[in-house]
């Protein structure tokens, strides 16, 4: 099968006009629905487990129906972009902001906990597609600095969006445990608008055109007689670096409750704040990072600094202030650390192989969601505390920060150069 036509090029009046603000605010809307499936239903599990719990093994299955799209997503997102690439990013995204509401609001009406396991599932399916075809159109639409721009708004969405979620499945929990999947229907609401707003990254029958992202640094774009080879070696040690990153990333949303109650702070409204604290943070470390220029491979071991910083101090806090000191430095510096790796990935990509590899990031990334808190539970276990795990953490981040310096001093490989900003 042959391989898809490069894009037409900005200067060819084939290339869609991205125009207004209202396309990149639906790929931000987007981007944060896998987030709402993450943390939407925490306040509700205690209730769920209640009306479940003449279910044999509830105990270990309810806790489930929280954390299993993120295992769902990290499987599939390779998938994902395989699909991305072959079928088209528009079209994949329309169906999987539908499929997305449907699966989520199934739980509406059933009461089966294994039937809304299976529904869970279904969603992350859904995520892996949206949050795929979602970055992979950023790529698409904008470039140069400003396309960095936007992938670091993905991060302060994200952020800003999970606190949001948290308050209002809290909110609608008090009307039952059912109550939050009706936020899913949204969906329904914004399938509709992408498929009239969002332009489409392709034209049929303009042939292959030459890549901007690799004219002039003599990399081939002729697609020949058979699929291009998919770049494994460039993507597979930032993949690996991508689920580190994520560790890192929700160390302080998935833990720190736990840490305030080792302190003895079970104040619901205290552990809200602090959360919504080290939130802003992260927005703050993206909001930063739109300023930042040069080459994102030398920032990766500086930017891990403040982050390993931060958890040697929450690893070492015997008390309230010092411990939201070391977490709102952490944050800071994961506001900084996620839309790196990101516009990292997006460099090495060129447009025929842009879905699979952003579905390759974004596996790893929600792998290592997945596995934070299993990596922390061990260094629990072995080493006697939470916080003690925490500043092992931060040990281990700097030490990744340590290997990294010399690698990113290189310049044997170039990144591509950037084209004309595209707004």
């Amino acid at each position: 099968m042959p391989a898809p036509a490069a894009p037409p090029t900005r200067d060819h009046p084939g290339f869609p006009a991205v125009r207004g603000r209202l396309p990149a605010v639906l790929l931000m809307t987007g981007s944060c629905l896998p987030v709402l499936g993450a943390v939407l239903l925490a306040p509700v599990l205690p209730r769920m487990q209640d009306h479940f719990e003449g279910v044999t093994g509830s105990a270990a299955l309810v806790p489930l129906v929280l954390t299993v799209p993120a295992l769902s997503l990290a499987l599939l997102a390779p998938f994902a972009g395989v699909v991305v690439d072959r079928l088209g990013r528009k079209r994949l995204l329309v169906a999987a902001t539908v499929l997305y509401a449907l699966f989520g609001t199934v739980p509406l009406w059933l009461d089966s906990l294994h039937g809304i396991l299976l529904s869970r599932v279904l969603v992350g399916v859904a995520e892996a597609a949206i949050m795929t075809a979602c970055t992979t159109l950023i790529g698409d639409y904008y470039s140069g600095r400003i396309r960095d721009r936007y992938l670091a708004r993905q991060t302060m969405c994200a952020s800003a969006s999970a606190t949001l979620f948290f308050v209002l499945g809290g909110a609608l929990g008090a009307a039952g445990w059912r109550a939050p999947f009706w936020l899913y229907a949204v969906g329904l609401l914004l399938a509709p608008v992408m498929a009239r707003a969002l332009p489409n990254p392709t034209t049929a029958g303009l042939g292959a055109l030459p890549n901007p992202t690799t004219a002039g640094l003599g990399v081939s774009t002729d697609s020949g007689p058979g699929p291009r080879p998919f770049p494994v070696r460039r993507m597979a040690g930032l993949c690996l670096l991508t689920v580190f990153g994520a560790v890192v990333f929700y160390t302080v949303p998935v833990e720190m409750s736990y840490l305030l109650d080792d302190l003895d702070v079970d104040s619901t409204g205290v552990i809200g704040a602090v959360t919504a604290v080290a939130s802003a943070a992260t927005v703050l470390g993206s909001l930063v990072f739109t300023r930042l220029t040069g080459d994102p491979r030398r920032r990766l071991p500086v930017l891990l600094l403040p982050c390993a910083a931060g958890f040697l101090v929450m690893g070492v806090a015997d008390g309230l202030p010092l411990l939201i000191a070391g977490a709102v430095l952490n944050c800071f510096g994961t506001g900084l650390l996620l839309p790196s790796l990101l516009t990292l990935a997006m460099s090495r990509l060129e447009y025929a192989d842009r879905g699979r590899g952003i579905g390759l990031w974004t596996a790893a990334f929600f792998l290592g969601e997945f596995v934070c808190p299993l990596v922390l539970l061990g260094g629990k276990g072995a080493l006697g505390s939470l916080a003690s795990a925490v500043a092992l953490l931060g040990f281990a981040t700097l030490t990744v920060s340590a290997v990294l310096l010399p690698l990113a001093r290189r310049t044997a490989v170039p990144l591509p150069r950037q084209v004309p900003e595209q707004r």
